[in-house]
């Protein structure tokens, strides 16, 4: 299965027009990573939350289903008017794990409990 990396991601943005704005500056990989590879087993990931055209949660589920073709589902939601959008080509993309392995076994626990599945499937999918 492809790894994605910032070139990818960089050359995805410039080529295609981005249809929710980003609030966040920087995200990181390796999450978009784990999220792309669930997406591309079909596995069932929860909806990012949205007021209007930008994302309130659910940056790195959107750009790995933007990679990954996948169908996400969205949720209507409010922020606060400290909220600033972010122009998808100044986001940076950080090769460091912003999760740490506690919340990756959550994740992967959650996202197994989401589609009936066991644990070791989503495992599975990870390697």
């Amino acid at each position: 299965m492809e790894r994605i990396t910032k070139e990818i991601i960089v050359e995805f943005i410039s080529k295609n027009e981005i249809e929710l704005a980003s609030t966040h500056t920087r995200l990181s990989l390796p999450i978009i990573n784990r999220i792309f590879k669930k997406m591309a087993a079909n596995i069932k990931i929860p909806p990012i939350k949205v007021d209007g055209n930008f994302i309130c949660d659910g940056h790195h589920r959107y750009v790995a289903s933007l990679l990954a073709k996948y169908p996400l589902d969205r949720i209507s939601w409010i922020t606060t008017s400290a909220t600033t959008l972010i122009d998808w080509k100044t986001v940076s993309f950080d090769d460091g794990d912003w999760d740490t392995e506690e919340e990756v076994n959550l994740r992967n626990r959650q996202d197994a409990d989401y589609n009936n599945v066991p644990i070791e499937k989503i495992i599975e999918l990870l390697k």
